[in-house]
């Protein structure tokens, strides 16, 4: 088997310390040659180069951006937020495969990501996506019925709108079945995460938003299936983690021997699904309303919500004023014509929507 090259964007984060880590049991699969990080965590970063010692390694988003385009075989974008884009396009550009952990791009970017990727050149790394891909392998588009996206409820399942409202940023911090990184666990508990993931389904699938359901599934087991004509459905199921999406991201469509351990069916094991409660967390329907827009409402979508998870985790909005924030802005947002879009009007789009986020929650931007 020939050793692939990678490089990984973000190396600090949850998604690349884990990727690193596979990389580091599986020397005769993976090299590294690449290694960016936004410079959070500089001391590890700085291990990370001596240990793996790239042929190219920077801190910030031109680094991410510069290192997308290096030659490889492919690039882990593992970065969080809006700045994983421009990597995102570079990688494309270069023709090289793209793990993609960063659904802010593809989503942001939508219909422009998908101009510039050839067929199969993205593959999915979050758990969902990766177990829809997964479970679509071999199967014909006119088979299948529907997508369904499970998510854990987060840890204030169960809760109604009106009890979300006194919520600490520590309670928010505490998911129940997933260690993730700050932003993207806020995201998890307001169930943003799982909305941008409904987009990011009909992005890579394309599958109309009619035809992609979520469903509540605590135990984080089955990450997600897909319904066929017939009645028939296939799940994905593992124990709750990212060291299986993230090996077929970068072996796709190779697996990786033991690259985590399999559900221990000795164990009784009871798999529950509850109904998502919509008007406790109205978080996914509002992304629907995003996506069916399209154009640069998924943009704004991910904008306002960053702004309002910064102001929420100091204490400058309630946790469950951060989704009712995102509706006011995205209410407020002109949606320009898909035809003659660019990446500098999703960018506009982006910083108007930060700014005028900022401007409703009393914070300069």
């Amino acid at each position: 088997m020939t050793r692939r090259d990678v490089v990984v964007l973000g190396s600090t984060g949850s998604i690349g310390t884990q990727a690193l880590e596979l990389v580091r049991a599986n020397p005769d699969r993976f090299r590294v040659v690449g290694l960016t990080a936004g410079g959070s965590n500089p001391d590890l970063f700085e291990q990370q180069v001596e240990e793996f010692a790239p042929a190219y390694s920077g801190l910030g988003e031109e680094a991410s951006t510069e290192a997308a385009a290096q030659p490889c075989d492919v690039v882990l974008n593992g970065i969080t937020g809006a700045v994983g884009l421009r990597p995102t396009l570079a990688a494309l550009d270069a023709g090289t495969t793209l793990a993609l952990a960063n659904k802010e791009s593809l989503i942001m970017g939508g219909p422009l990501v998908l101009e510039r990727a050839q067929p199969d050149q993205i593959v999915p790394v979050d758990s969902e996506h990766s177990a829809i891909a997964q479970c679509l392998r071999g199967a014909r588009p006119e088979e299948v019925r529907r997508l369904v996206l499970t998510a854990s409820g987060g840890p204030f399942r169960g809760r109604s709108r009106a009890e979300l409202a006194d919520v600490t940023p520590d309670q928010a911090a505490a998911h129940p079945t997933w260690d993730m990184g700050p932003v993207i666990t806020i995201n998890s508990a307001t169930l943003v995460n799982k909305g941008l993931e409904v987009i990011e389904a009909h992005l890579l699938f394309g599958i109309p938003f009619d035809r992609i359901e979520v469903v509540v599934h605590p135990t984080s087991v089955v990450h997600s299936m897909v319904e066929f004509v017939d009645g028939s459905t296939l799940v994905q199921a593992s124990p709750p983690t990212m060291m299986i999406p993230i090996a077929l991201g970068l072996s796709w469509p190779d697996r990786v021997p033991d690259a985590a351990p399999p559900v221990d069916w000795t164990r009784p094991e009871t798999w529950e699904f509850f109904p998502l409660d919509h008007e406790a967390f109205p978080a996914v329907s509002l992304a629907r309303e995003a996506g069916e827009k399209g154009s640069t409402a998924p943009a704004v979508y991910n904008a306002a919500n960053e702004v309002c998870v910064e102001a929420f985790r100091a204490g400058r909005l309630r946790f469950d004023e951060i989704v009712s924030s995102v509706a006011t802005v995205l209410a407020r947002h002109d949606v320009p014509s898909i035809e003659g879009l660019t990446v500098d009007d999703i960018l506009a789009a982006d910083a108007w929507a930060r700014t005028e986020t900022s401007s409703l929650i009393g914070r300069p931007a």
